[in-house]
């Protein structure tokens, strides 16, 4: 046999390695099985979510008022009144193939709820056959909070059978929709979502020679299992117009992404997440773009020959202009119109260099545990979901935040039951219209300085519309002092509002 020259290794010293080594292994697995056991969220109430630099504890602090108390007038007779029947079943796609998803009232979008400003709007939702329980997100409409729609936050999801009154006064013309705060990642992607048009109380009657008369469209962008639809139809739409007639399109963003708009002439936008413009001018040879969730009003003229197309979303158009006239196709522009610089300045209405409350709100990434799940999970202030940040205000506190993206995608951040302004990106300051914005694309390595006036008192999640990154931790909280909630998350009732 031939000898080694390896040094021999006395038994006693083997054995202790090994013992050590055991042990390690050991050691290193009832850590594993601590952090996992550790990330189980089991149920949660948001009320014992995260820290806040400004306050030690938690919400609920002062005399504890409940979201379910935060309601439009019990007393005051609904103007508009809408009831909403969810149903689980096969969505038909005019110009596709039909997809298995949601429905509202039998159709997806579900039907445009229309009102006058200054109205009480009441809706009824129905759940027919939507298994996991849902409810319904006014998104962009700063409702009161018990009318925000988010299961396990501001109420239970309604189950199969159930119904749920929404009642909320619509203080502000604009543009918005409404779609699931249950299960949203899945429901809103499935089609269970559709428009709101709030018009104004009052206009000045129109002139022919200053003001002719304006048409109103609703262009809701969404993709059903990889098919582009405009309002439901795998088509483009066609709004008719004659000569010099004004075209207002209401785009709205109902998908995961960022959607582009423009146009085979020049146009104007006049809106941005149900505010108008100040003063705004003609836009040629760029595109707007829109982030998930948001809205963009558009405003072109029916041209003398032919006809305008508005390219949405790149793969749907608007035709405007008479019956049968064609409508040159135009190449998406490679240049953004910056909305930080687009308009004419007026002032806010508060100070917002004299802010009550400062918060930063920095989206990082990292590998970690969440509810058990192993991954790469985002970051809000270096912390991960559930322990984020939760931002404390007092109502008439004016809110200063600092957002930043520290990772590697686009976040569409959705502040609910407020509008915030932009006062600066990547250190320029704004020098356009106020640039009001529920739903804000940040992109990677960009900063933004906003601001919000509180006055709007509940528990309001603030989260990225990229839905799948709220499931993936990308969720926050505002919450007002001495409002409490009696809803959980996790529960019997079922309420996962990601």
């Amino acid at each position: 046999m031939p000898r080694s020259d390896a040094p021999r290794v006395p038994r006693a010293a083997g054995l202790r390695r090994r013992i050590l080594a055991g042990l390690g292994l050991t050691a290193a697995l009832a850590l594993a099985v601590v952090a996992w056991s550790s990330s189980r969220l089991g149920e949660y109430s948001v009320l014992t979510m995260g820290v806040d630099a400004q306050h030690v504890g938690h919400g609920g602090r002062g005399a504890g008022v409940s979201v379910t108390a935060l309601t439009a007038d019990p007393s005051a007779p609904a103007d508009v009144r809408v009831e909403l029947v969810a149903r689980s079943g096969p969505i038909a796609l005019p110009g596709g193939r039909s997809v298995q998803g949601y429905t509202i009232n039998g159709t997806s979008p579900g039907p445009t709820i229309r009102a006058r400003q200054g109205q009480l709007v009441e809706v009824t939702l129905v759940n027919e056959s939507v298994g996991a329980g849902t409810t319904l997100h006014w998104h962009g409409i700063d409702v009161p909070n018990a009318a925000d729609g988010v299961a396990g936050v501001t109420q239970d999801a309604v189950p199969v059978g159930g119904r749920y009154v929404y009642r909320f006064r619509a203080d502000d013309a604009g543009t918005y929709w409404y779609h699931a705060h249950q299960l949203s990642h899945e429901q809103v992607e499935r089609g269970l979502l559709g428009a709101v048009v709030i018009d104004p109380a009052t206009s000045a009657p129109p002139t022919a020679a200053t003001h002719p008369t304006t048409t109103d469209a609703v262009a809701l962008l969404h993709v059903y299992e990889g098919q582009h639809t405009l309002n439901g139809r795998v088509e483009d739409e066609h709004v008719e117009a004659g000569l010099g007639e004004r075209v207002r399109i209401r785009v709205i963003n109902t998908d995961q992404g960022t959607a582009a708009v423009w146009a085979s002439q020049p146009f104007r936008v006049v809106a941005i997440d149900g505010r108008d413009v100040n003063q705004p001018t003609d836009v040629t040879g760029r595109r707007v773009l829109v982030p998930a969730g948001g809205r963009v009003d558009v405003e072109v003229v029916a041209p003398a020959a032919g006809a305008a197309r508005v390219h949405v979303g790149g793969a749907r158009s608007v035709v405007v202009g008479p019956v049968g006239a064609q409508a040159p196709e135009v190449r998406q522009p490679q240049q953004d119109l910056d909305l930080l610089s687009y308009g004419s300045p007026v002032p806010l209405g508060f100070d917002a260099e004299r802010p009550d409350r400062t918060y930063d709100y920095v989206i990082g990434r990292r590998p970690g545990l969440i509810d058990g799940r192993p991954g790469m999970f985002w970051t809000i202030n270096g912390r991960m979901f559930p322990n984020v940040p939760m931002f404390h205000v007092t109502t008439g506190d004016v809110v200063r935040m600092h957002i930043a993206n520290e990772s590697g995608e686009v976040h569409p951040m959705h502040l609910h039951g407020h509008h915030l302004v932009v006062l600066s990106r990547n250190g320029i300051a704004a020098q356009g219209s106020p640039w009001w914005v529920d739903s804000l694309d940040v992109h990677p390595g960009e900063r933004y300085e906003v601001a919000f006036v509180a006055d709007n008192p509940g528990i309001w999640t603030d989260h990225c519309h990229t839905l799948q990154h709220a499931v993936e931790g990308l969720v926050a909280h505002v919450m007002y002092d001495g409002v409490t909630t009696p809803f959980t998350i996790n529960g019997a009732t079922g309420n996962q509002p990601e």
